[in-house]
């Protein structure tokens, strides 16, 4: 079975241009870094301390856990049959809590390490 598989798969590659294939994927070139431009919010001469910055930071996350509870809920009374939607929502708000999560342990982390500090 696995030397059927092998040949058909070499019958696929000698019948098809496979140059054509890669050459479709090339994207250099297709995004330039200069294209994108720094949020003014993210600058470094913004007037946000950290814990600001921390807190705004904190309410996304929990706006994204919203958007998502919202959106179980639509799909769950049939109120949307988008399924897609509401999976890439929960996705979202669990990646930004993960990350949240990460952000928080390597804070407590730091501290702990400066508290170790002598002085």
């Amino acid at each position: 079975m696995a030397i059927n598989n092998i040949q058909s798969m070499n019958d696929i590659f000698n019948t098809h241009d496979t140059k054509k294939w890669t050459k479709s994927a090339d994207i250099e070139g297709a995004i330039s870094l200069n294209d994108f431009e720094l949020d003014p919010t993210t600058r470094a001469d913004s007037k946000l301390t950290f814990s600001e910055m921390l807190s705004n930071q904190i309410l996304d996350v929990n706006n994204l856990q919203k958007e998502a509870d919202s959106a179980i809920q639509k799909l769950v009374s049939g109120k949307s049959n988008n399924i897609q939607e509401t999976m890439l929502a929960v996705e979202k708000a669990e990646i930004a809590f993960k990350t949240m999560n990460q952000v928080r342990n390597k804070v407590i982390e730091a501290y702990k390490e400066v508290m170790r500090m002598q002085i």
